[in-house]
């Protein structure tokens, strides 16, 4: 890059979005710009910065090697920016801009989306967009300012803050129950089947986890009719009594208040799974950010 280039704030957001749908046509949508000014914004970049940072074909666009490396760069950029504007500021601005946030379906919907509005009633000027989906995502190339991940993680690039642990049951429906029996040792387990759960379709399932008196993770293998790759189908395949599932308490809580659902083995339960909240690794986080990760981290205190 020589010199004299000066990289535009806009044609870095611009990038960002299209790096981040892999399409032009859809981040022109999305930003309410013309196509052909996305276009153009992409190419100066490209030709300031001396490399291509996107591939692409007549089918798709994805980012090249030094694109993945730029992406990361951006957010930090812009980031800064965002504090600089109200460095000097002795009364610090109402927050505004866009927070992109990913969740399991089952959080979003039970926890933080019924609790949203008063963060919103705060913080009027901001707007959030919630992914929730079983599908891990990757919040630095994807542009994501905090993920909520329940389950073992692997943060080399990000910043990671406990939320808690949900304790885990065994449950089946009563129909299951009615039909099979119910399984009161780990050697009786051998004549019933389990939901298997993998949301990538074809991995070897996992099978029944416990957490033994020795404080480690058993596993035994068991047999099972279908295979689901969402928690939603999870449920839904265990209340229609295709098999034994594992469960946060939490998220079986309605479904045995209700009467669709029934406990199994107590004393044979998967160990606890951690609830963490990700942030990028970046020196300043924008105040947005921060204030949503505060609320965040209060808004599970107070469940427990």
């Amino acid at each position: 890059m020589t010199s004299h280039a000066v990289l535009s704030p806009e044609d870095l957001r611009i990038f960002l979005r299209v790096a981040e749908l892999a399409s032009f046509t859809e981040a022109a949508q999305r930003l309410g710009l013309p196509r052909a000014t996305v276009s153009t914004a992409v190419r100066r970049l490209e030709e300031r910065l001396g490399t291509r940072l996107l591939q692409r074909t007549t089918r798709r666009v994805q980012t090249t090697d030094d694109g993945r490396a730029f992406v990361e760069r951006c957010q930090d950029v812009l980031a800064d920016l965002d504090e600089l504007r109200t460095l000097f500021q002795h009364q610090p601005q109402a927050l505004t801009g866009r927070l992109r946030v990913d969740m399991p379906l089952a959080m979003a919907r039970e926890l933080v989306l019924p609790r949203l509005p008063e963060f919103l009633e705060q913080h009027p000027g901001l707007t959030v967009e919630i992914g929730s989906s079983d599908r891990r995502v990757d919040p630095v190339r994807e542009g994501y300012d905090a993920v909520i991940r329940v389950g073992a993680v692997v943060a080399e690039q990000l910043v990671a803050r406990p939320l808690g642990r949900f304790v885990m049951v065994n449950v089946a429906s009563p129909g299951y129950v009615a039909r099979h029996g119910e399984p009161r040792s780990l050697d009786e387990l051998a004549s019933h089947r389990l939901v298997h759960y993998q949301p990538n379709l074809g991995d070897r399932p996992v099978g029944f986890e416990y957490l033994g008196a020795d404080g480690m993770t058993h596993g035994v293998e068991m047999a099972g009719v279908v295979t689901v790759n969402t928690t939603d189908a999870y449920v839904a395949a265990c209340e229609a009594g295709l098999g034994i599932i594992q469960i946060p308490e939490a998220s079986a809580r309605e479904g045995v208040a209700a009467g669709r659902l029934v406990t199994l083995l107590p004393g044979f339960v998967p160990p606890p799974m951690p609830i963490t909240l990700l942030l990028p690794h970046r020196r300043h986080l924008p105040r947005r950010v921060r204030a949503f990760a505060d609320w965040v981290l209060a808004l599970f205190e107070a469940q427990r």
